[in-house]
């Protein structure tokens, strides 16, 4: 199939399934002019690699993974890989809440502003000070 039809069977973008191409996580034959052309399986392949991504795997770390789908067996290494993904994740998901609690401060101080977090609110005598 050409890229066109697998875009359509899978619902990712061209420019993704070239992106793919080009991170290794999807293979295509050439045909004489050039264009890319899919066996079956590409199918699959996309879904797969779809929901890698959504699962907040980055292209280097699912490349890493793919040989252990490829053989059906996991390995001490993939695991590994995976636990320490989780790992990044878990830890992006606390820095974005204390960014949240953050802004919650600043969203509350903009609702209820005090001299001490406002310097307009703040007697003339103490601003020169």
């Amino acid at each position: 199939m050409r890229i066109g039809d697998l875009a359509a069977a899978t619902g990712a973008s061209v420019r993704s399934l070239r992106y793919y191409e080009e991170q290794g996580l999807l293979v295509a034959d050439r045909t004489p002019s050039g264009q890319r052309v899919y066996g079956p399986a590409a199918v699959e392949r996309v879904q797969l690699v779809q929901q890698l991504f959504a699962a907040g795997l980055p292209s280097r770390t699912i490349v890493q993974l793919l040989p252990c789908v490829d053989s059906g067996r996991a390995t001490p290494e993939s695991f590994a890989l995976l636990v320490a993904e989780r790992d990044r994740i878990t830890a992006q998901l606390a820095e974005l809440a204390a960014a949240r609690d953050r802004l919650d401060e600043v969203i509350h101080i903009s609702e209820h502003p005090t001299a001490e977090h406002c310097p307009a609110l703040r007697e003339p005598a103490a601003a020169a000070a």
